[in-house]
């Protein structure tokens, strides 16, 4: 059905597109009825008018600009009270400030234009739980990460997977992209016997201890036996300090989300199926239950204690780097889990986000995250989005954003319809970015936009501008406005970019010369045409060699596998690009990738571990020749 001229004014004031272009850069027409789901979920009636302009709930400036505020006081961060006339200073410092204008208290957030420039190093990309030694505990913790900052032999970065809560409660979620909270970490990486409870424990409770060990990973992690073995370990050394249950002096964010794995443990890991009375933080219900598992809560509130100070001692293994940790940011949250919970009055809980239809997914995707409601947000001073940024700053030196594209806008499929019948809803981008780059600069933190896939060409050029970096992947620097698409000389890749060979949801560098993805995908069902697609796959890697051998990293097209990695390692160093990164599993030439988009249960996801043990990776020859490369064959151009 077609949409009238008064539904668009109305859709275009909330932010709701009626149209968009694919990724062929076709227009679409969203369909009318959808246009109405969504502004449903936005509780916005059809039939009002739009409102009439006035100043938003929260505004966000760049230092320097003078905004048109009409009259109104200012009260700055430090105290100072400014009468405004018409038009903010051009002098504010940055920071969070309020303007007292119309009856109204409006935060108002003064950001850096830009960031400063990143430091040129090169790093690792870190899957942290494949991380493993002879005193893992059936995957990677936070004392693999120190000690790989330690021995990283020259390294300056280290970009690391979500390290964000999970729901305690068993199966264990395992995709890191898909936590319980981005607000806290994941007590499944606290290393146990690392604790200060652990050596004050008794002999004997120290023993039993040791004795939940599972022991280093097999062929696969086991997420749920890691979880057993770990919660029941850390409840014996909390028993054995017989900590004070008393949970009122709690933060009110980290108490509501102990509130919340307390009461999973009893009712189950999706609050939406828990008794109705106990679906809201705020209802009365809660806060009895709270009282009566006030120990769990506490527990659950120390277990974050553990964590914030494992990951200080990784962040601080890390100081001698030019960079340090960047940890990556999810896009959003399990639907039932901590955040969803906690936050819902912000968040539109009954849509999921996604991507339209495109060539790689012809009927859309649907993440099975909810979004932001960006009128929400911006009324409660976004505060929700703040802390989730300061959660991650204040553990490292930089964030990755992932689908950093959601910053400006953010595919909504309203509730019982496929992904394909959606729309996008835009978020205030200057709001978003500017308060990212404020707490960016306040942390001394890089930042780093995953834009990869189909983004719209402002989004790139708009990082760039604020000082923030792009992705740059080698498998897709190609001309694909060009005939036959040839790779992108590197000279010409965008200085302002962290570069890599592959990403998780990619084949590994051996993977993609040996076609193993082909060959995994096959198996599972998901090619149409087998035969077409290993063709594919061998075109693209017979342009990737002869690219590599044009840049002069090559010798030959005839080269051996092994030349060819340290090759395709090598060329990164020929770019401008101010962050170069490598993997364990890219360097050693594993062949199975992290996670196989469009699987579940089928493939492994998240659940592969390293195939040597942390501590012999920097002895294998392909890994010392792939460091050799990037140390010493850098060339800044």
């Amino acid at each position: 059905m077609t949409i009238d001229e008064n539904l668009a004014a109305l859709a275009r004031a909330h932010g709701v597109a009626t149209w968009y272009e694919d990724a062929d850069q076709r227009r679409v027409d969203v369909d009318r009825d959808v246009v109405l789901k969504v502004l449903e979920q936005l509780e916005v009636d059809p039939g009002a008018p739009p409102k009439a302009p006035a100043l938003p709930d929260t505004i966000v400036v760049r230092q320097g600009t003078r905004y048109q505020t009409g009259r109104g006081l200012l009260r700055t961060e430090d105290g100072t009270r400014l009468d405004v006339a018409d038009r903010l200073p051009a002098d504010l410092p940055l920071g969070w400030h309020v303007l007292e204008a119309g009856g109204r208290e409006i935060p108002l957030a003064v950001t850096p234009a830009r960031l400063p420039d990143v430091p040129r190093a090169w790093g690792w990309m870190l899957q942290l739980y494949a991380l493993h030694s002879a005193e893992s505990w059936g995957m990677g913790d936070f004392g693999d990460l120190a000690s790989f900052a330690r021995s990283a032999h020259g390294a300056g970065v280290l970009l690391v997977n979500p390290v964000q809560a999970i729901i305690p409660a068993l199966p264990v979620q395992r995709s890191p992209y898909s936590p319980s909270s981005r607000r806290f970490a994941n007590p499944l990486y606290i290393k146990v016997t690392d604790t200060a409870e652990f050596h004050r424990a008794d002999p004997s409770v120290r023993a039993q201890v040791l004795a939940s060990n599972p022991g280093p990973p097999k062929d696969l992690i086991d997420y749920d036996a890691v979880w057993a073995a770990k919660s029941k370990a850390l409840e014996l050394v909390w028993s054995a300090e017989n900590r004070d249950s008393d949970i009122d002096a709690l933060e009110p964010g980290l108490r509501d989300f102990a509130t919340f794995c307390a009461l999973a443990e009893r009712h189950g890991g999706d609050w939406r199926e828990w008794p109705a009375s106990l679906r809201h933080p705020d209802s009365p219900d809660v806060a009895a239950a709270r009282r009566e598992l006030a120990s769990r809560v506490a527990f659950h509130a120390w277990l974050q204690e553990l964590c914030e100070q494992q990951l200080g001692v990784a962040r601080a293994a890390a100081s001698g780097m030019s960079v340090g940790i960047v940890h990556d940011l999810p896009v959003g949250v399990d639907p039932g889990g901590a955040d969803a919970w906690a936050l819902q009055d912000v968040l539109a809980p009954r849509v999921t986000v996604g991507a339209p239809p495109d060539a790689f997914s012809q009927q859309g995707q649907d993440w099975r995250l909810p979004p932001w409601r960006p009128d929400k947000l911006a009324a409660a001073g976004y505060r929700p989005f703040i802390e989730v940024l300061r959660s991650v700053l204040k553990h490292g030196d930089g964030i990755r954003v992932d689908h950093v594209a959601g910053l400006w806008r953010l595919w909504w499929i309203p509730p019982g319809e496929p992904p394909n019948r959606g729309t996008y809803v835009h978020y205030d981008s200057e709001a978003m970015l500017g308060i990212l780059a404020l707490e960016a600069a306040r942390h001394s933190a890089v930042v780093v936009g995953e834009d990869l896939g189909t983004v719209q060409p402002h989004v790139t050029s708009t990082l760039h501008e604020r000082g923030m970096l792009s992705s740059a992947v080698l498998y897709f620097q190609r001309d694909y406005e060009a005939p036959g698409h040839p790779f992108v000389p590197t000279r010409s890749w965008e200085p302002a970019s962290m570069a890599s060979i592959s990403t998780h949801d990619l084949p590994t560098a051996a993977g993609f010369l040996r076609a193993e993805n082909v060959r995994v995908r096959a198996e599972l069902g998901l090619v149409e045409d087998v035969r077409k697609e290993y063709e594919r796959v061998a075109a693209e890697r017979t342009d990737l060699v002869a690219f590599l051998v044009k840049e002069g990293v090559l010798e030959s097209p005839d080269a051996s596998e092994e030349e060819i990695l340290v090759a395709m390692h090598t060329v990164l160093t020929r770019a401008r690009s101010a962050l170069i990164l490598t993997s364990p599993p890219d360097a050693l030439g594993d062949l199975r990738q992290p996670n196989l988009p469009g699987t579940v249960d089928e493939y492994p996801n998240w659940r592969i571990p390293l195939s040597v043990p942390v501590g012999d990776l920097f002895s294998q020859p392909g890994v010392r020749q792939v460091v050799h490369a990037l140390t010493h064959q850098a060339n800044p151009g």
